[in-house]
């Protein structure tokens, strides 16, 4: 490794020496060749993105940039934005990241805060609507520019401009009524939004305007009770999202013929336990689902949901914390194994509980009852009998299990049950004696392994 050092800072090492040490493992090598005057234009620019401050320090450089005065435009975008990103960057990099092919790099510069206003004013006129859409989002942008960008031909770069929170009022109106339906929500979601442009919003055709709209309480009455009411579900649900609503809408929503209007309903914050409960019962899944989402539930509700139909869902609230034991009650004779599985292996589950599930017809649950923590011995003394060697060697291993239940075991037909047995430190030396003669080797060989 030191000697890796020695090379990659060596006056005179090579081109292909330090093409070569470009690779090394060690972070120190690798600085050092973006460092050294004599390493190749190309692979600094590959060592650019990890080490921008020790290629900005090769004193090479000047040199380079004679002889290639479009040096950066051969390096990866992702070197030249890491430049950029440096402190003390000197203007040289940012002009050259001005004039770089990739969108990403001039997008990046897009974003800067220290531009001067020529590089703004050539960023705005670049052929590239990312690189315009950045600059349409710079906290100081001069008027012209802004006028300018709102005309500009891309919808996402007038969105941009739409959102500004200096954008002139003539230009707002203008806005409002823009071809695309995206840069019109845009106008919708601002908080100074003027109530002429409000209403003239309210008459828009596109649902994405009018669900952007329908989230705002500061809308004249009969026009929030207007949107709350449209013929497409995404306004009415939108609707429903709005910071509060009247009392009758709720009502109103919970019969409302589209799922997707009840699931906003049911992810309301202010939806009462009794709501939540009808809801976690509702025909749909969407809704069922959208209950599940909650972390405040009341126990009917979550008692429904370890009912629905869908099985990830019962899942989900078999594995959930703190649940009700009404609801563990209910999902012990869930119709699916790993939901059982899951219950199985909780550290919150009860003895009468856990002795339900030791019975199950699926060994992959009686082996979790054997695993499970809190397992008495009285259950584990019938686990360490059950016909299935998966479930007897998952016994075998429990700490509750009696010595009487050990002993049986030491001498059971499966040899990987008395492997299990063999590993444990608590044997009687006449169980370990047993388990050191058995035919099994590598029996034997645990056997007298733990307990030298």
């Amino acid at each position: 490794m030191e000697g890796a050092l020695e090379a990659a800072g060596a006056p005179r090492a090579t081109a292909d020496t330090l093409s070569g040490l470009s690779a090394h493992p060690d972070a120190r090598v690798r600085a050092r060749v973006a460092r050294h005057p004599n390493t190749p234009v190309e692979v600094l620019g590959s060592l650019a993105a990890a080490y921008p401050a020790d290629v900005l320090a090769n004193p090479g450089l000047p040199l380079m940039r004679l002889a290639r005065p479009n040096l950066l435009g051969v390096f990866p975008a992702d070197g030249v934005i890491a430049l950029l990103n440096a402190p003390g960057v000197p203007g040289w990099v940012v002009d050259s990241a001005l004039r770089h092919e990739d969108y990403a790099v001039r997008t990046a510069l897009a974003g800067r805060s220290d531009l001067s206003a020529e590089r703004v004013a050539a960023l705005a006129q670049d052929a590239g609507w990312q690189i315009r859409e950045a600059v349409a989002r710079r906290d100081e942008l001069p008027e012209a520019l802004v006028r300018q960008l709102a005309a500009d031909d891309d919808y996402d770069v007038r969105k941009a401009v739409a959102s500004r929170p200096d954008l002139p009022g003539d230009v707002l109106r203008v806005l409002v009524g823009d071809a695309h339906g995206m840069v019109r929500a845009g106008v919708a979601r601002r908080l100074d939004l003027p109530l002429d442009c409000m209403i003239q919003l309210a008459a828009d055709g596109d649902p994405d305007v009018l669900a952007t709209l329908a989230r705002r309480v500061d809308l004249p009455r009969s026009v929030r009770e207007w949107l709350a009411t449209n013929d497409q579900p995404l306004v009415r649900a939108a609707a429903l999202q709005a910071w509060t609503v009247p009392a009758e809408w709720l009502a109103r929503a919970e019969v409302d013929a589209d799922p997707d209007v009840r699931a906003a309903l049911a992810r309301r914050p202010d939806a009462p336990a009794e709501l939540l409960t009808r809801l976690a019962g509702d025909e749909s899944e969407t809704v069922r689902r959208a209950v599940l989402e909650r972390s405040d539930l009341p126990e009917d509700a979550v008692l429904a949901l370890a009912r629905a139909p869908e099985a990830d869902i019962r899942l989900h609230v078999a594995s959930a914390e703190g649940i009700p034991a009404s609801v563990l009650d209910a999902l012990l004779t869930d119709p699916d194994a790993s939901v059982r599985t899951v219950l199985a292996v909780r550290p919150d589950l009860g003895e009468a509980q856990l002795e339900v599930l030791a019975g199950d017809p699926n060994p992959e649950v009686r082996r979790a009852v054997a695993y499970a923590t809190g397992t008495p011995g009285r259950t584990l003394a019938g686990l360490a009998r059950d016909p299935n060697a998966g479930v007897r060697r998952a016994a075998a291993l429990h700490p509750n299990l009696d010595p009487e239940d050990l002993g049986v075991l030491a001498g059971d037909p499966d040899e990987g049950v008395r492997l299990a047995v063999a590993g444990r430190a608590d044997l009687s030396p006449s169980v370990r004696d047993a388990l050191r003669a058995d035919p099994e080797a590598s029996v034997r060989e645990e056997a007298a392994r733990v307990g030298a």
